[in-house]
């Protein structure tokens, strides 16, 4: 995982494995005072393993860290949105969007204030700046990563989206 954090004005890059929680907790304590973590940790299908467990051992470190806030992004068809996508797609990705609910799991149930954000599917191509975040569990589109990564950056200076998950999509690409 590739961690960039901005810290007394000196942007800090940190290279570590969110699966080894030494590598977190020794980037945290070189930042302790952080008060916000986003976290986009994702595996892959034949190892989902750092859906879970990478993102347990940053909310984990984060708590013992006392950050006040942390995002997660995980995707569209975890946990109550499973129905918002197609069957085929769910069993393509089953086994990563369970190991996403895991994670979502221990988050909601931590102290922290907490933003779960879902993209739909994931577009390489310029923003369009339709992004939109919504509670509707059953909507489902695409939606290009820099529109995600405008949406978070929004939700982090947003007190309404505190301890909410929510849908991201482009609200010209639902369906």
């Amino acid at each position: 995982a590739l961690v960039r954090f901005k810290f007394s004005g000196k942007p800090i890059v940190a290279i570590g494995d969110a699966m080894k929680p030494e590598d977190i907790e020794k980037h945290l304590v070189a930042i302790d005072g952080c008060d916000a973590v986003i976290s986009t940790i994702g595996g892959t299908s034949a190892d989902p393993s750092a859906d879970s467990q990478g993102n347990i051992n940053l909310i984990e470190a984060a708590l013992k860290h006392g950050v006040q806030k942390f995002i997660l992004v995980t995707s569209i068809g975890t946990g109550d949105s499973k129905g918002a996508v197609s069957d085929d797609v769910y069993a393509a990705l089953e086994t990563v969007l369970k190991e996403k609910e895991k994670a979502e799991e221990k988050l909601k149930g931590s102290s922290m204030d907490w933003i779960i954000i879902r993209p739909g599917g994931l577009q390489t191509e310029p923003g369009t700046g339709n992004g939109a975040l919504t509670e509707n569990t059953s909507v489902c589109g695409t939606i290009a990563r820099e529109d995600v990564a405008d949406l978070v950056c929004k939700a982090l200076r947003s007190d309404k989206a505190d301890r909410k998950v929510l849908s991201a999509v482009d609200t010209s690409k639902m369906f």
